[in-house]
């Protein structure tokens, strides 16, 4: 079978490579659509210290059963499609005991610790996979990358009439945004992409702040009538932002690190007291969170389709990083669809 795979740094090419097969417990997959994220990017620019090259890239992934071995239960049928869960679990670390399997320490994920979807067939165990007859195909491989934002706002258990802001207009910020948005939330996001502003705001986000035309935080403050907001939740990953965070939230309030600073950061660490904040880190998505993505697109179909900017057919599937690099201001996701077969 034929996958793509990024063999340097900057490099792409497509590779024969042996055709998976099944065995006990196991699907065979027929990929039929691949989101690119920003980890496969930072792959491809040689920035993520969890990847060697050469990799094939993917976790966002939707597609076709294809084939099934012995022992795997009767609605994983050929012929239903499914959503790919890409993360990996132990089941005997301190995370998996306490049922927080999406931080398992020994994780790893598709297309970054192992090699991803981004190939013709690709088998998984049958529990890593969500069947749903109900989306679009396209939208099967949106369900990954919004679910990372949806579990963030779970847990910074956000509440009807609070104010969240997002920091960070990517896929997973905007997950966040929408997810927070459900739940009843005022929010507020913070991105310099002017491109992006007009369609966050079709999204229905109450307020768009581009920090580098204003200050944010003091916008922040002016917005919420000098309190903070309630939730601030980081989808960057810089040590600017970081800090920024601690600065929006409120008294009492709340912090959720999703993006993750490359290097150090430091703090006026005088504010965690003072506010007496309450601060989380967030990885990854539970199958819960999988869940209430899939039900939030049954019932807006038309918003993932919005989300998806560019589609680049499989025998092109080899432009799409450097296309996504030129284009990264105004994109939210770029989609590989693979043949039906």
């Amino acid at each position: 079978m034929k996958a793509l795979v990024i063999s340097d740094v900057g490099a792409t090419e497509f590779r024969d490579v042996p055709d998976p097969v099944t065995g006990p417990g196991l699907v065979k997959l027929r990929v039929r659509h691949v989101g690119l994220c920003g980890s496969d990017l930072n792959t491809w620019r040689g920035a993520n210290p969890l990847a060697r090259l050469p990799r094939v890239p993917g976790h966002e992934i939707g597609g076709v059963i294809e084939q099934t071995g012995s022992g795997v239960p009767p609605q994983f049928a050929p012929g239903a499609r499914a959503v790919v869960i890409p993360y990996t679990t132990c089941g005997t670390c301190s995370a998996c005991r306490k049922r927080r399997v999406n931080a398992c320490r020994h994780n790893a994920t598709l297309g970054v610790q192992q090699d991803g979807g981004m190939s013709d067939f690709l088998v998984v165990h049958h529990d890593r996979l969500i069947v749903n007859e109900t989306l679009d195909a396209p939208l099967l491989a949106l369900v990954e990358p919004l679910s990372v934002g949806f579990h963030a706002v779970a847990r910074g258990s956000v509440t009807e009439g609070e104010t969240v802001v997002v920091l960070g207009g990517g896929m997973i910020g905007v997950g966040a945004m929408l997810a927070a948005k459900e739940r009843g939330a005022t929010v507020i996001a913070v991105e310099p992409s002017r491109p992006k502003h007009a369609e966050l705001l079709e999204l229905g986000i109450t307020h768009v702040i581009d920090p580098t035309e204003s200050d944010a935080g003091e916008a922040v403050t002016a917005l919420t009538g000098g309190e903070g907001a309630d939730l601030v939740l980081e989808a960057v990953g810089l040590p600017e932002t970081f800090r920024a965070a601690v600065d929006m939230a409120c008294f009492a309030g709340r912090v959720v690190y999703v993006g993750y600073a490359k290097s150090e950061v430091s703090y006026n660490t005088a504010l965690f007291n003072l506010k007496e904040l309450d601060m989380f880190g967030s990885r990854n998505a539970t199958r819960a969170d999988f869940a209430a993505v899939i039900r939030f697109l049954e019932q807006n179909p038309q918003t993932g389709e919005r989300l998806i900017s560019q589609v680049f057919p499989w025998n092109e599937a080899d432009q799409s990083f450097d296309w996504w690099e030129r284009n990264r201001s105004e994109t939210f996701k770029v989609m590989i669809e693979m043949p039906a077969g």
